[in-house]
């Protein structure tokens, strides 16, 4: 079998040659660490790492970047406005260096959390790389594709015919003043700033000197530099947000290749949002909730990964708390049920079940067929231990993981332990209840009363 994608660039689904045997290099837009991750966030970094693990499935090895955007990202994810960390800075009496290593920590936790696969991974910060960028708009420069006005340095997009070809994204229908900031000294609505001037009026707290002035780089130019540093020219996926394909991906094509004259990536692919009611999650609008949040009410990351496992990457999900705790008793029954099984000793046909995993997940990352045809081995009880390991290289759930009982919930099961010996029934049933609502099973059985997640 061979891995096919869907790819936004070409609109369809493509078998993927990389451009190393056996090797494929890798480039998902990473965060903004001005702020808490929110779970939205998280569906995003979920689908890099099941595409990820896909590829280490089926036999490849691992070039793998995500960046951390610690400057250069204004509030209109545009041209003009405040700097995200430079503001969080301010309302929260800290330094900008401060907030970015806060929320870049907890961004470390949150993927720790998640299970997400980061054993080789590169993490380039934007401010590691300014001389970087400062080449990279150098070179644009010297080509014909900049211009200078009063705020900074900008890409002209009319130097760039193929602008927009990512989505297909009609110029016309586009209107200034929305995703694309209106500035009467741009050429075009559509062009945008790789270099900006520091404000004449403010101190920026990070702002270096350039060719062009004391500023800092567009949040655009800044990808381009990471990706080119550490995988080269023109490397095999992009992954980002689908509200990347119309501005931040399609200006990061147009400055890479007018740069380097070679594509920047051969596959392009989008996750969909996760949806709080008629809207995406949002950090910007107070819209969110994080992984804390839901393990404060008793949800673990790992059952929202098994939640996010039930939908495609290219598929929305709305956010329902109730979704999410079914999803919680699923994850948790499905784990029970592999420990019973695994107490025998069943033989299997393991290759035929491999061959029918790698057809599945190699179909565009179908992880809910997937997961469905786990339950359906489970059901059948055609599984051994090699079989789960296998699922589990690529769900990453843990399922073979014991989960440890809390100490509260093991003195409940001794008080009410004394309270069945006693026959105080009506105080065992109470104890039960309490147990179940804290997320835990009571089992009686002849080897006494056993407690399972």
């Amino acid at each position: 079998m061979s891995i096919k994608l869907y790819n936004t660039l070409t609109t369809k689904i493509e078998e993927i040659e990389t451009i190393k045997e056996n090797e494929v290099s890798m480039y998902h837009c990473g965060p903004t660490v001005y702020d808490y991750l929110h779970i939205g966030n998280m569906k995003m970094y979920l689908f890099a790492d099941i595409l990820r693990r896909t590829f280490e499935f089926s036999g490849y090895t691992i070039k793998q970047v995500i960046n951390i955007t610690d400057v250069g990202h204004l509030v209109s994810d545009s041209n003009d406005g405040e700097d995200k960390i430079e503001k969080s800075a301010v309302e929260n009496n800290k330094t900008a260096k401060e907030i970015a290593d806060f929320f870049i920590n907890i961004f470390f936790d949150d993927l720790k959390k998640m299970n997400i696969e980061t054993t080789g991974t590169i993490f380039p910060k934007a401010t590691d790389t300014i001389p970087e960028q400062i080449i990279l708009i150098q070179k644009l420069e010297s080509e014909g594709h900049t211009y200078k006005t009063e705020d900074g340095i900008y890409f002209d997009v009319s130097t760039f015919p193929d602008y927009g070809k990512l989505g297909n994204i009609d110029l016309e229908g586009l209107q200034a003043g929305k995703r694309i900031e209106f500035n009467e000294e741009k050429h075009t609505p559509y062009d945008f700033a790789l270099w900006k001037f520091s404000p004449k009026n403010k101190i920026r707290q990070q702002e270096w000197k350039s060719p062009w002035g004391v500023g800092f780089p567009g949040w655009h130019i800044e990808c381009s530099a990471m990706a080119q540093k550490y995988l080269g020219n023109t490397f095999d996926i992009h992954t980002g947000g689908i509200d990347h394909i119309p501005g931040h991906h399609n200006n990061e094509i147009a400055q890479s290749e007018c740069a380097n004259h070679a594509p920047l990536a051969h596959i392009w692919m989008h996750g969909a949002f996760m949806n709080w009611k008629d809207k995406k999650m949002s950090k910007s609008d107070g819209t969110f909730i994080t992984l804390t949040d839901l393990e404060n009410q008793n949800i673990s990351p790992l059952s929202y990964r098994y939640f996010l496992l039930q939908a495609r990457y290219s598929q929305p999900l709305f956010f329902e708390i109730e979704d999410i705790k079914a999803s919680q008793t699923a994850y948790y029954r499905l784990k029970n049920r592999i420990q019973d099984i695994l107490k025998n000793n069943i033989v299997i046909d393991e290759n035929s079940i491999i061959k029918k995993m790698a057809g599945i997940i190699e179909n565009d990352l179908d992880t809910p067929k997937l997961l469905a045809y786990l339950w359906d081995l489970v059901n059948e009880e055609n599984i051994n231990k090699k079989i789960i390991e296998k699922f589990d290289s690529i769900l990453g759930l843990k399922l073979l993981k014991q989960d440890n009982i809390p100490e509260e919930i093991l003195a409940l099961k001794v008080e009410r332990d004394l309270a069945r010996s006693n026959k105080d029934f009506t105080k065992s049933d109470e104890l039960r209840d309490k147990i179940k609502n804290l997320g835990y099973e009571v089992l009686d059985t002849p080897d006494g009363t056993k407690i399972k997640k």
